[in-house]
């Protein structure tokens, strides 16, 4: 195919560009490009593609081209893993189909049903939803799928190792067969496979490759700085900068609501976000950044995993990274679709080694940081994961090891429950108790793989509200 230089090349109608206009893209990134004209032609697509491509408008455009707003039955429906990536491609999906007058339903675990039940019956022409809720509404009568043309499955990887698979079947036999489908995978394992041979008719496959994430128009800097001076030069860089949307990342939690207070009292418009807040805290600040309301986010790298956003100009790591992967996947969350960004790193005098392995992974050179400074925008390039990824020289983590934790929603299990239970037995940093997924009936939660063992043994049997906790390593 030809290459496009712009969104009008790719067929989509007015009211579509004038949307992706009001939110400044400018170009459609490689997924874009080559999804976009395939789904409007009505054909079933495979879309191999990591977080941060633009995916979610490359599937999200043409459905919205198709949903007719004088209809009031649901005409399209997005299946995603998460709520966190739920509520992502919800904001997005509306934000696209502003000017059309699309409404877009979100519904996932862990709200009321019944008003998401209530936001059905007042309407709906695309329903985003997590799997588990999706099928509950179904059940409930309160989801007719007769209508639904349009049919997409947002990381179905991530799908798969939650063990959502049957359910995904289960709900694509309730749409009509002649439905339009989509599939969207980081990686597509066997059972993916299986699944799209099955459920998709002849599809096109489309893929950007996993080595290189799509940030091609950063520019990259680095300050070094004394350790007790680094808040006083933070205000600084943020002052002269004047960022549209900025991350500002953090190693801990502890940190992250520290460095809230000092930039909430230098009278910052500010928010943290990091894996102690409940939830519903979670969502709101997400939602708001999402929606361009708040500027400014302090945030931990396990709390910012949801994040997929746009209009982020800025990201600022006030910690040296942990590794250079995680830099890598840091800055990834500025310049996206056709947006140039900034990436500006701190670091202490003992830390130059850890710029150095940055400097070596991404394939770039981080300049010193002064006011008003530019340099050349460079690709970031993360190396293929083949053999051990490299670490910094201090603070590196040990790869993480999924465990499975005896009871879910069903019983009332809540995430924090999980992460103080394992804290409190190890003595672990919480930090390192990452994406726990709270399922109906069994909890997923990574922790280090060399501690794996140590906190299986530890944590059995704790208790938890008068429950025994009961907890294995996956078998994987």
């Amino acid at each position: 195919m030809p290459s496009v230089s712009t969104f009008a090349d790719l067929g989509l109608e007015a009211n579509i560009l004038a949307a992706i206009h009001d939110v400044g893209y400018e170009a459609p990134s490689p997924i874009q490009e080559q999804a976009i004209p395939p789904l409007l032609e009505g054909l079933d697509v495979i879309g191999q593609a990591q977080t941060g491509s633009g995916k979610t408008a490359a599937f999200g455009l043409p459905m919205l081209q198709y949903v007719d707003p004088s209809d009031p039955e649901v005409q399209g429906l997005v299946l995603t893993p998460t709520r966190e990536l739920c509520i992502q491609v919800t904001q997005a999906l509306r934000t696209y189909g502003s000017r059309k007058g699309v409404d877009v339903v979100a519904v996932f675990g862990g709200a009321p049903i019944r008003s998401q039940q209530a936001q059905l019956r007042a309407g709906g022409h695309v329903v985003v939803g997590t799997v588990g809720r999706v099928k509950d509404l179904i059940s409930r009568h309160a989801l007719i799928l007769n209508a639904c043309r349009f049919v997409v499955l947002d990381e179905a990887d991530e799908m798969l190792d939650l063990g959502f698979l049957e359910d995904v079947e289960r709900i694509l036999s309730l749409t009509p067969s002649s439905r339009q489908t989509a599939l969207f995978s980081a990686t597509i394992p066997p059972a993916i496979r299986r699944l799209a041979d099955q459920y998709l008719l002849d599809p096109v496959t489309v893929k950007v490759r996993a080595a290189t994430l799509t940030v091609d128009t950063v520019e990259q800097f680095a300050l070094e700085v004394r350790p007790r001076e680094k808040a006083d030069r933070l205000v600084e860089v943020l002052e002269a900068e004047r960022p549209e949307q900025a991350i500002v990342f953090v190693r801990t939690k502890v940190r992250c609501e520290q460095l809230f207070r000092t930039l909430r009292d230098r009278g910052m418009n500010v928010k943290a976000l990091h894996g102690d807040m409940t939830q519903g805290a979670r969502d709101g600040v997400m939602i708001s950044f999402k929606e361009g309301r708040l500027p400014l986010l302090v945030a931990t790298d396990v709390a910012a995993r949801g994040l997929d956003i746009s209009g982020v100009s800025h990201v600022i790591n006030f910690d040296v990274p942990t590794s250079p992967d995680v830099y890598v996947h840091r800055i990834g969350r500025t310049a996206r679709v056709g947006r140039s960004g900034r990436a500006i790193t701190f670091f202490t005098r003992d830390q130059r080694r850890d710029i150095q392995a940055i400097e070596k992974h991404a394939g770039a050179k981080l300049a010193p940081w002064v006011k008003d400074a530019h340099v050349a925008p460079t690709s970031v390039r993360a190396k293929p994961r083949r053999h051990s990824k490299p670490h910094l020289s201090k603070s590196s983590e040990a790869p993480p090891h999924k465990l499975i934790v005896a009871g879910g929603r069903a019983t009332g299990l809540e995430p924090s429950d999980v992460v103080h239970a394992i804290t409190a037995a190890t003595g672990l940093d919480g930090e390192a108790v990452r994406n726990v997924r709270v399922l109906e009936r069994f909890t997923f939660v990574e922790v280090p793989r060399d501690e794996a063992d140590r906190i299986v043994e530890l944590v059995r049997g704790a208790d938890l509200d008068g429950r025994k906790l009961r907890l294995e390593a996956a078998k994987v």
